[in-house]
């Protein structure tokens, strides 16, 4: 990592420790190129593709709006996708869709550590945003607000109570999805327009837990919890997310590398 802006650590940055959308990016960007494609050319069917890389529908989309943001493909309406510009990037560097660290969910750090995640949905609504929330995230007061509480597992193991908060104008799909197995950034990233998580502003402080998280985590009153708040924003430098992630102390560290670069 170049900097404190994750939201899980992300270990070293080879290919396979890169959630699985960008390495879908890579293998559909070294095809093209090996197929020697052209700007107009018209990409296989989604289907197609999903069966080629053996991946979901919502990991495709996600792999084609990481290549739209870098102006490699296009999309038509009703027609598919075509490609846009294979030139922009050097041949040498298409054995990373991306080396720079990104904000990482969740979902993504477990798949790329080859964790089985599991949640468990306490609320999923939505409500009008308050004053405080509508000027973190830039909206309107009183604006549609997707509110999410869930309990986030590893392995079958409890590890962390998370509150999220998202404008629903950004993606409306958020209130039609079970977020008990869904990746909530991989349906940020199949929306429409895409919604990729770009950067974060991140902070952690410790203290006791409440009655609440007592109960929850199954913990003694002593048990030190992490409480990390996040704020995401989206490639046009937009905040789409307010997160609150409350972890049991024995079972999370942050890691973080500080550069200078002047």
């Amino acid at each position: 990592m170049a900097d404190a802006r994750t939201s899980m650590p992300r270990g070293l940055f080879g290919d396979d420790a890169l959630p699985l959308y960008e390495r879908t990016a890579t293998q559909l960007l070294d095809d093209l190129r090996a197929a020697a494609a052209r700007p107009g050319d018209r990409l296989p069917s989604e289907r197609a593709l999903v069966d080629r890389y053996a991946v979901s529908r919502v990991t495709l989309r996600a792999a084609l709006a990481q290549l739209e943001s870098r102006g490699i493909v296009r999309p038509s309406s009703s027609r598919g996708w075509f490609v846009a510009e294979l030139g922009l990037l050097p041949e040498a560097k298409t054995t990373a869709v991306s080396a720079a660290p990104q904000v990482q969910g969740f979902a993504d750090y477990a798949q790329a550590n080859g964790l089985t995640t599991a949640g468990k949905v306490l609320s999923a609504t939505v409500r009008p945003a308050t004053v405080s929330e509508a000027e973190q995230l830039r909206i309107a007061p009183g604006a549609d607000l997707f509110d999410l509480h869930r309990l986030r597992f590893l392995d079958g193991l409890l590890v962390v109570l998370e509150h999220n908060r998202l404008p629903l104008a950004a993606c409306p799909a958020l209130a039609e999805t079970d977020f008990s197995t869904a990746s909530l950034y991989a349906t940020l990233r199949a929306a429409d327009p895409p919604q990729l998580p770009r950067i974060a502003d991140y902070s952690v402080e410790a203290r006791h837990p409440t009655p609440r998280e007592i109960e929850l985590f199954e913990i003694g009153e002593t048990m030190p919890m992490l409480v990390a708040t996040q704020l995401t924003s989206n490639q046009e430098a937009r905040p789409i997310e307010l997160t609150v992630q409350v972890y049991r102390g024995d079972r999370y560290r942050f890691r973080a590398s500080i550069t200078n670069q002047t």
